[in-house]
């Protein structure tokens, strides 16, 4: 059988794993590895996995002569697992998939080529996503915090981070190229820096790349933990229009027993202090939030306080995660609630989300906004996240000032203006 001409990509999870996905595509091809599919997989959640076990199942059946590889942060946990998949060629650890070396000898270098992450962990590779239309690049590895609920450390590995210059040099490649939005990721991105000589901070690393690289029209960020959110980030957030005004926090919970229990590094309270002091500092600012539902030991009352978070805090865009225990982490030994209970509240959590998303649009009628166009030419972002719909097609990549016309419970609907200047 003909193999496609380039690798195939099965992704799961966060944007950092896009990211990689895209490095190790270029690496497989350079390698002259093109009749091979890799799963980049996922551990958040048990049905994560399940989905890539599924996936590396239809990709055997629908190429049975194709070499799978398999990799993420669920092989790097649970090597032996996936290698005990009949469907699996080969398995690769987190630190391996982006080394070309792994690439070049992958059929000579054993079936299983996974190293120690927490004892051997490598500086980030600056790993790029990019999209004609934004990119996404990877400042920062690992997590130095121990969430009671939380696998990804021992997949990922402690912090690490990658020097400004390396940042900068790959921002201004894209830039070149094209790109005119760049959102910064990492696992814990907020702790860039403090692995580096002189433990520059966060705020440092977004006033130098912004410095570093005047073309640049939009930096956006990923997730944040609202603990870490200091002065000299809210001071720039005030001053620079060019870092987009929209925050995701990495709240988790509402209730503060739940958030002790989780080991988080915030209460209720400082998540709600460092919102108002955003959204004074950028009163156009909106906000997203990761949250999970049915947490161990959640009872009704501390679940109403997270359902109410969204309406407190004014939480735009709810990313909802039902509990998942996973196994090797001090939460999947605390009392479970049924599995009912815990959809049941997802689902509710879901629909606090989607009323306050539709009234965020809703209020936007009528304004306009720059939109960066996504790859369809028809689609786009507003700088403040909100998906929207144009009524012509506009250049993939560019920026184009829109009026918006009408509001779906999802997105908005606009009248494209003009191209709006980089």
């Amino acid at each position: 059988m003909i193999g496609p001409s380039v690798p195939e990509l099965v992704t799961f999870g966060c944007r950092l794993n896009a990211a990689e996905s895209e490095t190790m595509r270029r690496l497989a091809a350079a390698s002259g590895l093109t009749d091979i599919a890799i799963v980049n997989t996922c551990a958040v959640t048990a049905e994560a996995e399940r989905q890539a076990r599924q996936a590396i199942r239809r990709l055997r059946r629908g190429n049975p002569d194709r070499t799978i590889v398999v990799t993420g942060c669920a092989a790097q946990i649970d090597p032996a697992a996936y290698a005990a998949l009949p469907e699996a060629d080969h398995v690769i650890g987190n630190a391996e998939k982006l080394q070309l070396a792994t690439w070049t000898g992958l059929r000579d270098g054993g079936r299983v080529r996974v190293g120690g992450i927490l004892s051997d962990s490598p500086p980030p590779t600056v790993a790029v996503s990019a999209l004609r239309s934004r990119a996404f690049i990877e400042v920062q590895q690992g997590c130095d915090h121990r969430c009671t609920f939380c696998i990804i450390p021992y997949g990922r590995g402690n912090s690490r981070s990658a020097a400004l210059e390396d940042i900068a040099e790959r921002i201004r490649g894209l830039v070149r190229g094209g790109v005119n939005e760049v959102v910064l990721t990492g696992v814990d991105l907020v702790s860039w820096g403090r692995d580096l000589p002189a433990a520059p901070s966060f705020a440092s690393l977004l006033a130098g790349l912004l410095r570093a690289v005047p073309a640049l029209p939009r930096l956006r960020l990923s997730s944040l933990d609202p603990a870490a959110i200091d002065e000299a980030f809210i001071r720039l957030f005030a001053a620079e229009k060019r870092l987009m005004p929209h925050i995701h926090l990495s709240l988790q919970a509402g209730d503060d027993l739940i958030l002790k229990r989780m080991k988080g590094r915030h209460s209720r309270a400082q998540a709600l202090e460092a919102v108002v002091r955003l959204r004074e500092a950028r009163p156009d600012a909106s906000f997203g939030a990761d949250l999970i539902a049915g947490f161990p030991t959640e009872d009704e009352t501390m679940f109403d306080r997270t359902c109410d978070l969204v309406a407190d805090a004014g939480l735009n865009f709810v990313h909802v995660f039902p509990f998942s225990a996973r196994p090797g982490t001090p939460a999947a030994r605390m009392p479970a609630l049924p599995s009912a209970t815990v959809q049941a509240r997802a689902a509710r959590l879901r629909e606090a989300g989607a009323r306050a998303q539709a009234a965020f649009l809703a209020r936007q009628v009528g304004d306009t906004v720059a939109v960066i166009v996504e790859r369809s030419g028809r689609r786009g972002l507003a700088e403040n996240f909100a998906p929207v719909i144009l009524d012509r097609a506009a250049a993939p990549g560019s920026i184009v000032k829109t009026t918006i016309t009408e509001a779906t419970p999802d997105a908005l609907r606009g009248t494209v203006l003009t191209a709006a200047a980089a």
